[in-house]
């Protein structure tokens, strides 16, 4: 294992693996070693972990559940790791950490607990008031640099905020639609270079008149920064209007990198407050539409950088769950609890 820990060059990582007599035996051994550490106390065990998942990836992790150990961002800056599957459910310890002057350590008060179908130690979920030690150490938080064959199609929203009316339609998206998209989308066809692709819903809302944001869409094209967009809105709106109604000039889609390490890349989906006056089901029918711009313009921005994808196998697959007529997410239920 010291060697494995020793090897930080991607290529000589897998070149050394492929090299070993039996994968059989060499997957158990990193696995029973991923157990020790999924259960991590510090950043050098949380960056063991990351280091044996990234060798399972290239192997395969047999008849175990196949995890990713990604390192994030806490909603405060901080930093946050965790092991999540295929589906975005997540799995043994998963900690946010605080900076200290001489380096990183778990946030007492903020370290989940999550059973794994593979754990045989029986713990039970526990959500913020896992225990923790506090270990200092002055070390980079990694994140895994491989992934696991999944859904490339991610649906979130910015905030969770929105009118009263839209509330159904995100609620259809986040536990049918999404689920749809994990169990029929084939990663394992179109390719290893793209990880994840966000489509992030950034919905209007008037929550008082302290808490309000209502936007107008851009339809120029132009990249304009926060300050011109200001100036362009106080062409159309008088600043009361402005103030009164929380009124930002946003483009419908705002397109970020390409980020080749991760394999990640967002589209942020402006919906204005007319867009929630719509019916569900015509609600549903903008959202897929959207979703359907967006894939086509990150496919045609992203094929000469990453021709190994088969972009247009996966947005033919999106397009044709996403058109099932029959499918659990056409329909809302009008009495289906809303999440707050």
């Amino acid at each position: 294992m010291n060697e494995i820990y020793a090897i930080n060059d991607l290529s000589e990582l897998e070149n050394f693996l492929h090299s070993q007599n039996s994968i059989e035996n060499m997957r158990e051994k990193l696995f029973a070693e991923f157990l020790k550490y999924a259960d991590y106390k510090s950043v050098s065990e949380w960056n063991k972990a990351v280091r044996l998942c990234e060798c399972l990836a290239v192997i395969g992790w047999g008849n175990h559940e196949p995890l990713e150990a990604s390192r994030g961002v806490f909603f405060n800056g901080n930093p946050r790791t965790f092991f999540c599957n295929r589906f975005g459910e997540l799995r043994f310890v998963e900690a946010i950490w605080s900076k200290r002057k001489t380096g990183f350590t778990m946030e007492q008060g903020r370290t989940s607990y999550y059973p794994a179908p593979d754990c045989k130690d029986k713990k039970q979920s526990m959500c913020w008031d896992y225990s923790v030690i506090e270990n200092i150490e002055d070390i980079k938080i990694e994140s895994q640099r491989n992934w696991i064959p999944k859904n490339p199609v991610w649906i979130v929203r910015t905030i969770s905020n929105c009118y009263e009316n839209s509330k159904p339609v995100i609620e259809s998206i986040e536990e049918k639609l999404q689920d749809e998209l994990n169990k029929k989308m084939r990663p394992e066809k179109y390719g290893k270079a793209v990880n994840c692709i966000f489509l992030k819903c950034a919905f209007s809302y008037y929550d008082n008149a302290h808490c309000k944001t209502n936007y107008i869409i851009d339809e120029s094209g132009c990249k304009l920064s926060s300050q011109e967009a200001a100036k362009e809105l106080q062409k159309l709106y008088t600043k009361e209007e402005i103030s009164e109604n929380g009124y930002y000039l946003r483009p419908r889609f705002q397109y970020g990198p390409f980020k080749a390490d991760t394999g990640k890349i967002e589209v942020v989906i402006h919906l204005e407050k007319e867009f929630s006056l719509l019916t569900h089901h015509q609600q549903k029918e903008k959202l897929s539409e959207y979703f359907l711009i967006a894939l086509k313009t990150i496919s045609e921005k992203q094929k000469k950088k990453t021709p190994n994808y088969d972009f247009n196998l996966m947005i033919s697959d999106f397009t044709e769950i996403i058109n099932n007529p029959d499918a659990e997410h056409r329909g809302i239920k009008p009495s289906a609890r809303i999440k707050k």
